[in-house]
């Protein structure tokens, strides 16, 4: 289901599991791969990709969720929110730097999930991601509706989230959702050639991770009720 690799120091992770869609026991499967690179020192990036050559996440196991009796291989349907949830925000304030290869359709919790790494290189030839809850009738929760305001612009937030656009790789390049294309055959490299150039900035893990908090934790920076004018005429309320 999940398959963990490390060469020198960057990790890949590959969804092994077809669509890759996400139930209790794919979020244990991912909280267990990221133990073990978490359990790592020094220097080090996280790659996740996929084994599919058509999706990367295709979003939530939708017949699991509806009829979890009639799908026990995906757990406990009961504590799935909460894990979901938790693992995402371990995945945005994850000590290394992370890259997301989008190798494929990317729907849904699947989008979510690439959105929560810091760098995202998406399939320049074939693919979409797409927060498609507006067509399934659903509602986005509003933990996840803040992450997609942290990571996109106003105008790609909002075609995003209320009118579920479909990104192509060229379109969510030109709209900032992803910051690197590349065809099928060069996709992981470049992924791979980017987390080398990143896993230097793990060498500090506490201060990786820490800045991450500063950004995307509790009183975020980006969330203040303060202007910058004065928090900086105010430093020593904002030091660490």
């Amino acid at each position: 289901m999940i398959n963990l690799e490390k060469h020198e120091e960057v990790f890949t992770l590959t969804m092994d599991a077809g669509e890759n869609r996400w139930n209790t026991t794919f979020v244990r499967e991912i909280a267990a791969a990221l133990d073990e690179v978490e359990a790592s020192e020094g220097p080090a990036a996280l790659v996740t990709t996929s084994s599919s050559d058509k999706f990367y996440s295709n979003g939530l196991d939708l017949g699991w969720v509806q009829a979890p009796d009639e799908h026990p291989e995906g757990g406990d349907r009961v504590v799935f929110g909460d894990e979901f949830m938790k693992v995402m925000s371990r995945l945005i304030t994850f000590p290394v730097p992370t890259i997301a290869a989008i190798n494929g359709h990317a729907f849904g919790a699947g989008f979510m999930s690439a959105l929560c790494h810091d760098v995202r290189i998406m399939r320049s030839d074939r693919g979409f991601i797409c927060a498609n809850e507006m067509q399934l009738g659903m509602r986005i929760p509003v933990p996840e509706l803040a992450l997609f305001k942290h990571k996109l612009s106003a105008n790609t937030f909002f075609e995003t989230v209320q009118l579920a656009k479909r990104w192509t790789g060229p379109t969510a390049l030109d709209a900032g959702i992803v910051q690197g294309i590349a065809d099928t055959d060069n996709l992981l490299d470049q992924a791979l050639t980017r987390a080398k150039e990143l896993a230097p900035l793990a060498a500090n893990r506490a201060n990786f991770a820490g800045q991450k908090e500063d950004i995307f934790g509790e009183n975020a920076a980006i969330n203040s009720p303060h202007g910058a004018a004065y928090m900086l005429r105010n430093l020593d309320k904002y030091s660490h």
